[in-house]
């Protein structure tokens, strides 16, 4: 359909947008995202964009009255799916309790910083809109397909090629949601089959994950990420540990198996952190051409007469006086937020008043820069694909060295336990600029869906505010429930725990150890020297394989994201993603583009059940867990067998992962036959 057809376009229509039970669903939308996100960003380190199953979800309740619109149903998709990329806060703001600086998660500095930033997340990006979406031929992959979703429910198509798409989002949910349960409650079903290998005097290991959630997430990211994660995934556990643990002693008393994990956590992580930062240092720029150009055509737009602008409806952002008002109230917040975490310390108010006003200057500046890279990375390659962790990378060591400075300057390092007030400095300014950085990287998308359908731009920026605090009040209580039941590593909130079940939360393990090196110079600088090295060779074979092939590409971010993961987590989203290349392939040679098409937004759907499904349950026997926890009972309440079943639940789990490929393959299929 062409931009002209729409007919909600037209600047007279008056329909209801931001509708009052729209905003209640919205926020129960946002609730049931955030806590999801919540939950698979702290184990895999990924989050899932929230917009096509919120808008679906959307539409099907929606219907239920008679005068619900397509741009009511775009505003509820665009509150729940701002608070859901909100989530992505958690690579950062778990460091806290690995440093051992706070003992559980601040409320109220946590719903602030995540408000807050995220509001000036959505302000950042208002003057970017004209530009990289109006103006742009930028993909927004999840944002024209929400866009396309919208319109099919608006004009009643629930054929056979379409659907409502409720029945697949629901299918995906009840199956990772029966299956989780099996796994992770009643211990019936095993998470993963590890193999361990040696190799000559090493060792390396052949590992399998059975996420249901995670074959969903690697669908959505796609073959290129997909196999760039395999390259990073041999390059980790096919070279560097074998050659460590073969090249290197091993220490007395200590098994060959666990000598290997040893060298993957202290050695071979770090090289893939390194390889994470030149991507997200390349990315930054192959994108600041464009980035400024688009920045300075937007602001051009702002200083144009009203006389001179045009007075349709879906032209209008929020006016500067509202920007600069939401502007000066979120600053204010974090500036009073930002003292308050400092204050505790017992510093002179000058000093104090020093680390509130740098540290929120450098969050707020970074913050811009950022926000307008990621607006641009989430219309090139989507929001769930763009390095939002590279940025934190470069984030963290930005605000380590000014901290460093600060703290050198007034002498912090002298007292008892400055170093890790520093580091905690640097973490907290961080949680700002990843905040604002989220929420920009999704705010594109949403707008993009907004322009495809007809929404009015200043009612969608306000639903985008409303998202984020609302995703706000969620995210501290989400975390505290998650780290009571299954701790962080380095972060155990009892001593008996096992370490192995602790969430990875991979992105905050990493800067807190960069942020921790660059205070104690103990970072093991010759590992990330060597990451360095890699990502300037992953870079060169990704930029001759775009200019010399017509479709193949090595994303050198996704190779670093291979490296540094823990393998169980990556191999079901490598598996999620080969998978879904093939079905693709398939449907589209047998039954052409169309029907190749709608076995694709199919599939989408199902893995966000999936994702939703796992995450909901593993949420919800969090809180199970730390009730049994509390009143004196086991860790694991529900477990119906003992631990001498373990061998057989591997299988069991194999079997079952094996059904989910199949069950998978048979959705996007529909009713056509392999």
């Amino acid at each position: 359909m062409k931009q002209e057809e729409n007919e909600f376009m037209r600047h007279e229509l008056r329909l209801p947008e931001l509708t009052v039970r729209g905003m209640i669903l919205g926020a129960i939308l946002t609730v049931i995202f955030t806590a999801s996100n919540v939950y698979l960003g702290l184990k895999v380190g990924l989050t899932f964009s929230s917009a096509i199953p919120a808008a679906v979800i959307s539409m099907a309740i929606l219907k239920m009255a008679k005068d619900s619109n397509i741009l009511e149903n775009n505003m509820v998709q665009t509150q729940a799916s701002a608070a859901g990329t909100l989530s992505a806060i958690i690579f950062i703001i778990p460091g806290m309790l690995m440093i051992g600086y706070w003992q559980g998660f601040e409320f109220w500095q946590t719903l602030l910083v995540s408000a807050c930033g995220g509001c000036l997340g959505v302000l950042f990006t208002i003057p970017l809109r004209r530009a990289m979406v109006v103006h742009s031929d930028l993909a927004y992959p999840e944002g024209v397909a929400a866009a396309e979703i919208l319109k099919v429910g608006s004009h009643d198509k629930s054929d056979e090629k379409g659907g409502s798409g409720v029945k697949e989002i629901g299918a995906g949910g009840i199956f990772a949601g029966v299956v989780a349960f099996c796994t992770n409650a009643l211990q019936v079903l095993g998470s993963e089959l590890s193999c361990w290998i040696p190799v000559g005097r090493g060792m390396t290991q052949l590992p399998l994950g059975y996420s249901t959630a995670l074959v969903g997430a690697g669908y959505l990211i796609g073959i290129a990420a997909g196999l760039s994660m395999l390259v990073g995934i041999l390059i980790a556990w096919a070279g560097f540990v074998p050659y460590y643990t073969i090249t290197s002693p091993l220490p007395d008393g200590m098994t060959l198996q666990k000598f290997a994990g040893s060298v993957y956590q202290e050695r071979v992580r770090l090289i893939g952190a390194g390889a994470m930062g030149v991507a997200a240092v390349w990315t930054l720029i192959m994108l600041a051409k464009p980035v400024v150009d688009g920045v300075k055509e937007s602001l051009a737009a702002l200083h144009t007469p009203d006389s001179e602008k045009g007075k349709h409806r879906m032209d209008i952002d929020m006016s500067i006086q509202s920007i600069a008002m939401v502007f000066s109230l979120t600053v204010v917040g974090l500036l009073g937020i930002f003292y308050a975490f400092v204050s505790p310390e017992g510093l002179p108010v000058s000093e104090n008043l020093t680390f509130t006003f740098v540290g929120v200057g450098v969050a707020v500046l970074m913050g811009f820069f950022v926000a307008a890279a990621c607006a641009y990375m989430a219309g090139l390659v989507g929001t769930s694909s763009s390095p939002i962790s590279g940025i934190g990378i470069l984030a963290i060591i930005v605000a380590s060295l000014v901290m460093y400075a600060l703290c050198s300057s007034f002498g912090i390092f002298s007292m008892p336990g400055g170093e890790k007030f520093a580091t905690a400095t640097a973490i907290f300014t961080t949680s700002i600029i990843m905040a604002i950085a989220c929420i920009s990287n999704d705010n594109m998308q949403d707008l993009k869906t907004g322009y495809l359908v007809g929404a009015t731009p200043w009612r969608q920026q306000v639903a985008l505010l409303l998202g984020c605090v609302v995703g706000a009040l969620v995210i501290a209580p989400v975390l505290n429930l998650l780290y009571e039941a299954y701790g962080f590593p380095g972060a155990l909130p009892r001593p008996d725990m096992d370490p192995s079940q602790a969430l990875a939360a991979p992105q905050a393990a990493l800067m807190t150890t960069i942020a921790q090196g660059i205070f104690s110079s103990t970072l093991a600088w010759d590992y990330i020297y060597i990451g360095l090295g890699l990502g300037v060779v992953l870079v060169v074979v990704d930029q001759l394989l775009k200019r010399n092939t017509r479709n193949l590409c090595l994303p050198p971010l996704a190779v670093g994201m291979g490296i540094y993961l823990p393998p169980s987590v990556q191999t079901p989203l490598v598996v999620g993603a080969v998978l879904g290349y093939f079905l693709r392939k398939h449907m589209k040679a047998k039954y052409g583009e169309e029907e190749a098409k709608a076995g694709f937004r199919r599939g989408t759907l199902f893995a966000s059940g999936l994702i939703v499904g796992e995450s909901i349950v593993g949420v919800v026997l969090a809180g199970v867990i730390v009730a049994s926890v509390t009143n004196g009972g086991s860790e694991a309440p529900l477990a119906i067998v003992g631990k001498d079943f373990a061998g057989t639940a591997e299988y069991l789990g194999l079997a079952v992962f094996v059904l989910a490929l199949l069950v998978f393959s048979k959705i996007v299929l529909g009713s056509k036959k392999a």
